[in-house]
């Protein structure tokens, strides 16, 4: 695991604000708010992203039966705050074999979830045709909500997107077809009004899928 602050959109490396800049720099995408650090998962370390964020954490509450939490990430420095975060996930899929989520919530722009999502960039918009009715409902922080199905993502995985509390809310599912879990209205809690609950998480085995590039 890398101990360097990273590029939220391509995972490549930052440069701290300086005597040019006030701002954290990727070489390929300029001005970022810096990936920070993915730790193994535990109360703790979810704690330390719920304190410290400006958006909401994401998480299914309950989780679904034998689901696990397996990692935290966010986007943002401790001037700014947190501007993304995102939740993984691990259980089993609704048609056997291990499924894996990650839920993302962040700002316009920062382009966390296009990254896990497999897409360029860095927003859903032009990837969802609102159009049309939405694929999939949650009720996210006591709000239904509606995420649309995101196109021209990787074969392996499902992608929805939508808003929730005015910013891009996003569900990465692996394999595809574990994608049928969004489909039995899960419930997401924001793990910032939870209080004592967090510590009620229970904790797996930090997913791979969060430190992928």
């Amino acid at each position: 695991m890398r101990g360097e602050p990273s590029c939220p959109k391509c995972g490549g490396r930052v440069r701290a604000p300086g005597l040019f800049s006030d701002a954290w720099q990727c070489d390929v995408h300029g001005t970022v708010h810096p990936l920070q650090p993915v730790i193994p998962p535990s109360v703790e370390a979810l704690e330390v992203v719920v304190h410290r964020t400006k958006v909401p954490v994401w998480m299914p509450w309950p989780l679904p039966v034998g689901w696990l939490f397996t990692g935290v990430a966010s986007a943002g420095d401790d001037r700014s705050g947190g501007r993304a975060t995102a939740v993984a996930c691990t259980g089993p899929g609704p048609l056997g074999g291990m499924g894996e989520l990650i839920l993302v919530a962040e700002e316009l722009g920062v382009g966390l979830g296009a990254r896990y999502a497999g897409i360029d960039g860095p927003d859903p918009g032009p990837y969802m045709n609102v159009e049309k009715p939405p694929q999939v409902k949650v009720l996210a922080a006591g709000r239904p909500t509606p995420l649309w199905h995101v196109a021209r993502t990787p074969d392996d995985r499902a992608v929805f997107a939508g808003e929730a509390l005015g910013l891009w809310l996003w569900a990465v599912v692996w394999p595809e077809q574990s994608g049928l879990l969004m489909y039995d209205e899960l419930v997401l809690a924001d793990l910032r009004d939870a209080g004592a609950e967090v510590e009620l998480v229970p904790c797996g085995a930090l997913s791979p899928r969060l430190l992928e590039t």
